[in-house]
């Protein structure tokens, strides 16, 4: 790999990091940051959702405006948004004034995380040179989170969670200095932004994300929770038709035509929605049940980062031998494996070895099905809807852990049975939980093996489809 391919590698892995840092940089802190702002276990959500909805809502927006004003520059623009976004959160002194700092920090990302991966697809245009800056994206999209756990929780023991905040601020700095000299800017597309694609998205998936969380603190009969689920159903299918009637939409259907990138699509959105609720409820059962401190807490889950970061050097070894298809497979498997394993805690389970190995194999299966997800979502799309296939991986990515949790708070609070909870009802709730992520993963394994069932069987070779597209494709 040529020297300034490591230098755009580095800024655009130091950026994404940044970014999917923020989601869970904020996790081991959360007991302490519930008790500061009294925030129960189910209001604590927001602090998550409050980034990741608009982040995940709006992602598709920015890869439309990366595409008509430059994806260089609206990766600036995102980073620099993002750093004032950073700041805000670390001063923050109310529930309020935190919430509306993180749904900022979430805007900023919307728009510099698609230009990361549109930047990278045209910058890496040799096979193998591809196949490795996917694999080590893939592990920073993957693995990035429980780097956030380990660096929040010593943060948060030994200096303030805010200073977890305060550190985007010279890295972005040093991207805003930077990306200019070594990204180079893309073609600019004459075009309109999307506003009410953008619009309805948003506030789609806001909705039903509001109400499965009053479905948790309120129940299901209550007419708010009722309302917040007929509106977001009612938004998301406005979207869809929105989208299918504009000349210039922000998600070209188009995209989906392709079973192979949709399948891809559907399954990281539910992969993402069993893993990523797993970071947003073990810390609080580690720190509630067990007694451990927030760093302590962060890094219980270090083998599982160490491993997954491991599998970034074995992918495209693997991904060569046996193909996107296959790993991808048997990782959503082994992660499987690892969740079910993990699912029986109680009051007095051993971290060693009862929690130490399922996140170890967790952390094998979650390495090996990003990189494939990934390579097989932005495969065979045209220049035109670089930017928007980038904005649907990492937006399925978003959403997935955004709808995902709401829907296993509500499996959390109906397991826990309301009202303060003992430290074994704590524990009977977050198996609960774990028990619904073990089944989104394996939800997300169906999709992939009824999407993607043609291409497990052999395919003879003819002069129209030659041997090496198809080894591509699967």
């Amino acid at each position: 790999m040529k020297s300034s391919n490591h230098m755009i590698l580095i800024l655009i892995v130091a950026c994404q990091l940044m970014i999917i840092l923020d989601s869970s940089v904020m996790v081991t802190a959360l007991p302490e940051i519930g008790a500061t702002m009294h925030l129960s276990t189910t209001s604590l959500t927001w602090v998550q959702n409050a980034y990741i909805l608009v982040f995940g809502g709006l992602l598709l927006l920015g890869a439309r405006t990366g595409d008509i004003i430059g994806r260089r520059r609206t990766l600036s623009l995102g980073v620099a948004l993002f750093t004032v976004a950073s700041v805000l959160v670390g001063i923050a002194q109310s529930a309020e004034f935190l919430l509306f700092s993180r749904a900022l920090q979430g805007l900023a990302a919307a728009f510099a995380t698609p230009s990361t991966l549109a930047l990278l697809s045209i910058s890496f245009t040799e096979k193998k040179e591809r196949a490795k800056a996917i694999a080590v994206y893939s592990a920073i999209a993957g693995g990035g989170g429980s780097v956030g756990l380990v660096l929040g929780g010593w943060l948060t023991e030994f200096v303030s969670w805010r200073v977890g905040m305060f550190i985007n601020v010279p890295i972005g700095i040093a991207l805003l200095i930077l990306a200019p000299r070594f990204l180079k800017e893309t073609d600019k597309n004459a075009g309109n932004f999307d506003g009410m694609g953008a619009l309805t998205s948003v506030l789609g998936m806001s909705a039903l994300v509001f109400g499965f969380i009053q479905a948790a603190s309120e129940g299901w009969g209550r007419p708010l929770t009722l309302i917040s689920l007929a509106v977001g159903a009612a938004m998301l299918t406005s979207f869809f038709f929105i989208e299918a009637r504009a000349k210039q939409p922000i998600t070209p259907l188009r995209l989906f035509a392709s079973r192979r990138r949709s399948g891809a699509y559907l399954g990281r959105f539910l992969m993402v929605a069993g893993n990523f609720s797993l970071f947003f409820f073990l810390p609080q059962y580690l720190q509630n049940v067990l007694g451990f401190t927030a760093f302590q807490a962060g890094l219980a889950f270090l083998p599982m980062s160490v491993v997954m970061f491991g599998m970034m050097y074995a992918m495209p070894r693997l991904v060569s031998r046996f193909g996107n298809l296959k790993v991808l497979i048997a990782g959503i498997a082994i992660a499987i494996i690892g969740t079910l394993l993990l699912s029986p805690l109680s009051s007095h389970t051993l971290y060693f070895p009862e929690m130490f190995v399922p996140l170890i194999i967790m952390g094998i299966g979650a390495g090996m099905v990003f990189s494939p997800f990934t390579s097989i979502g932005i495969s065979e799309v045209e220049a035109r809807d670089a930017g928007a296939a980038s904005g649907l991986v990492n937006a399925a990515h978003q959403t997935g852990g955004s709808l995902g949790l709401a829907i296993l708070v509500t499996v959390f609070e109906a397991a826990k049975g309301g009202g303060e909870a003992s430290k074994s009802a704590f524990a009977h709730a977050t198996s609960a939980a774990i028990l619904g992520s073990a089944a989104f993963l394996t939800a997300s394994l169906i999709v992939v093996l009824v999407w993607f069932m043609p291409d497990l069987k052999p395919v003879k070779k003819t002069s129209a489809q030659p041997e090496g597209k198809v080894r591509e494709a699967v």
